[in-house]
């Protein structure tokens, strides 16, 4: 295991309670068989909690720095900066990866990364309270948010614009398929264009997969 130290200090925060930074950095796939074990021992519920004391961060984040812009602006906005894609670019930043403690026979996937980034979020928060987690956002997203000049365009958005230039009609999504237990649900999305064939993707949420299948279809598009 690599030193801790150095991955707080990228961070921005010092735990005073390392069994939250430990607990954030702990992958499911470490609990062997006993399923019982991994709701408390596991980073799943760290990630839940980060997920939306991101959320909040960032939207507040960009009140602050876009006054001006509408309601759809600023979303256009927080679903790049709430994204996993987002989060997977923090991590690499921070160096997160290596910390990450998974089964033996996992592949470190983009995924699992960005899980555990937004796990240390909750973690921070857990930690010492709701600004010390709004530091940590606002010192690795506020470059990300910076760079974006203008409202950029959600996958979604995109496909459906896409679509209306040419005459056709709006993109049909459909749920294909939901796995997974209650507590970390997996969904399925597919999407059609006519005259088109049809793009599919996965998430932890049905906005999640449908960006997903956005994105796929758009690159069939380009």
């Amino acid at each position: 295991m690599t030193d801790r130290n150095s991955l707080e200090d990228r961070l921005g925060h010092h735990f005073k309670d390392g069994s939250l930074l430990n607990l954030a950095l702990t992958h499911r796939s470490v609990i062997a068989e006993d399923t019982s074990a991994v709701i408390n021992k596991t980073n799943e519920r760290l990630e839940f909690l980060g997920d939306r004391v991101l959320g909040l961060a960032v939207v507040q984040l960009l009140l602050e720095s876009f006054p001006d812009e509408s309601e759809g602006q600023l979303a256009q906005r927080f679903s790049v900066l709430a994204s996993a894609k987002t989060l997977h670019l923090v991590a690499i930043e921070i160096d997160l990866a290596p910390h990450i403690k998974m089964g033996a026979n996992m592949h470190m996937a983009d995924a699992i990364v960005s899980d555990a980034c937004e796990a240390l979020i909750g973690a921070v928060y857990l930690d010492s309270g709701f600004e010390s987690a709004r530091s940590v956002v606002l010192r690795h997203w506020q470059s990300i948010m910076d760079a974006a000049i203008s409202p950029p365009k959600d996958a979604k958005t995109a496909l459906q614009e896409w679509a209306q230039e040419r005459g056709l009609p709006l993109p049909k999504y459909d749920l294909v398929d939901r796995s997974g237990p209650d507590h970390a649900p997996q969904f399925t999305m597919a999407v059609a264009i006519e005259g088109h064939e049809s793009s599919s993707g996965g998430g932890s949420s049905k906005r999640a997969a449908t960006q997903k299948a956005a994105e796929a279809m758009l690159a069939t598009l380009a």
